[in-house]
């Protein structure tokens, strides 16, 4: 094997750096302050902490299901910022905010309407049924903001703009930490409203964020940038190329973050310490998981552009290069990641015993396992950023729900395997997922200019 194809040059890894590391601080502080709030509410005991993972996991299907339409947009704005193309930019940006908008009304609306059928899903305990049921009626209104931000955030970062969303979102974060502080617990003269004091923090967050993007959306000439009243004023040749495009990957985004909420129901069947255990794990993954964010916005610039300037063969060389430097990377992040189940898992108060060694193991099996994840996942940025949507959607939650999803239902229903011996069976199909993953991508039909397809 050529071994130095993986390898870039100092132009290629300072590129990579400068453009991946904003959105991976954006990301680790998100998942730091994600962290500290799940502290917040787990003072409030298991079933607190239950029903905020349960609504979260329905949330997660919404936002990844937007995040598909947003990605598919963003390809699309990077490659004809690459053609120096500005109107089909803005109609590009158009068709990503009314999608991603519907989306998340259709969402709000599921939220409002039937939250307790929601908590149903992934648990049978009655408190924590009740705790969900306070924190989603609020929380769902948040979605909408939510839903233009990831499209403003996306749409900025297609174009390298990538400080922005990060001072931003810093803004957001921390905004919403003390406001969990001041109405969780009745802080500084506010209400101690408990969990339904985490629901009104993330809403003031959320519009917060929003509404400050929407000024350097005002104030900053961005060739994307549109106007309110042509917003609806996109192409139907347009909207069909990008829906060709959008809806497998919008589709993936959903499936697989149903198949997550799936998985979480199933490991919750070894009892609701299992459930606390699984999301404290979670939440404090998410801090290292966030290499995949950086190699996110890096492929979207070291691949899509290029390919959009019809550089295929810079672009090429880019996607190996970037699976070489995330492999390399992956053992820095394990090795925190391990370092850290010893420690952070215990932060936790009124939580019990059983859920903390629970976190801490799953979180040594995830290290163990972290440089698979992350070839996973580079695998499929590749083949996002050319718009091979399809074998996105093929090797991700077609994947997940012909083999991961069936294997672990099957363990969780019908053997005697403990928790920690079910979560090493899920996660060990990741190996099959890898070397299916990089067959795709040696295929190289992701080496396309979307700019010279037809409309």
């Amino acid at each position: 094997m050529n071994l130095s194809k993986y390898i870039g040059d100092k132009a290629f890894m300072r590129t990579a750096i400068l453009v991946g590391v904003p959105l991976m601080l954006q990301q680790l502080i998100t998942g730091s302050v994600n962290l500290v709030d799940n502290l917040m509410v787990g003072q409030l005991g298991d079933a607190a902490i239950g029903g905020v993972a349960a609504v979260n996991r329905f949330y997660i299907i919404a936002q990844y299901g937007t995040n598909g339409i947003v990605a598919a947009g963003s390809i699309f704005i990077a490659q004809y910022y690459g053609a120096r193309n500005q109107e089909k930019m803005k109609e590009s940006f158009r068709f990503l905010i009314n999608i991603s908008c519907a989306i998340m009304f259709l969402f709000f609306l599921l939220a409002i309407l039937f939250p307790t059928a929601i908590l149903n899903f992934f648990t049978a305990d009655a408190e924590t049924i009740k705790m969900g049921v306070y924190y989603i009626r609020l929380v769902a209104w948040s979605y909408l903001p939510i839903a233009l931000t990831l499209c403003l955030s996306g749409a900025m970062r297609a174009v390298g703009e990538t400080k922005i969303p990060l001072f931003v979102s810093a803004i957001a974060v921390i905004t919403n930490t003390i406001l969990n502080y001041c109405l969780i617990f009745g802080k500084f003269g506010f209400p101690m409203l408990g969990i339904r004091g985490a629901a009104y923090a993330t809403i003031v967050a959320r519009f917060i964020e929003v509404g400050v993007l929407l000024y350097f959306l005002k104030e900053r000439d961005f060739g994307f940038k549109t106007n309110v009243k042509e917003i609806f004023l996109v192409p139907v040749t347009l909207s069909k190329k990008i829906m060709i495009k959008a809806a497998p990957l919008a589709m993936n985004e959903i499936l697989w973050s149903a198949g997550m909420a799936t998985l979480f129901k199933f490991y919750s069947t070894r009892g609701p310490e299992v459930m606390s255990g699984y999301s404290i794990a979670s939440t404090i993954g998410d801090i290292f998981f966030v290499l995949f964010g950086g190699m996110a916005a890096a492929s979207t610039v070291l691949i899509s552009q290029p390919l959009g300037a019809n550089k295929l063969d810079e672009a090429k060389r880019h996607g190996y290069q970037l699976m070489g430097f995330s492999f390399v990377l992956s053992f820095i992040f394990a090795s925190l990641m391990f370092v850290s189940s010893f420690y952070i898992p215990y932060l936790y108060h009124n939580v019990s015993v059983d859920a903390l060694k629970i976190a801490e193991v799953m979180l040594r099996i995830q290290s163990v396992m972290f440089a698979i994840y992350v070839l996973n996942t580079q695998n499929y940025f590749i083949l996002r950023a050319g718009g091979d949507t399809k074998s996105t959607l093929i090797m991700d939650s077609a994947f997940m729900w012909c083999i991961n999803i069936p294997l672990v239902g099957i363990l969780a229903y019908y053997s005697p395997l403990n928790a920690f011996l079910l979560y090493i069976a899920g996660q060990s199909t990741d190996l099959i997922k890898l070397c299916f993953g990089y067959w795709l991508v040696r295929k190289e039909k992701w080496l396309v200019n979307l700019t010279h397809e037809p409309l």
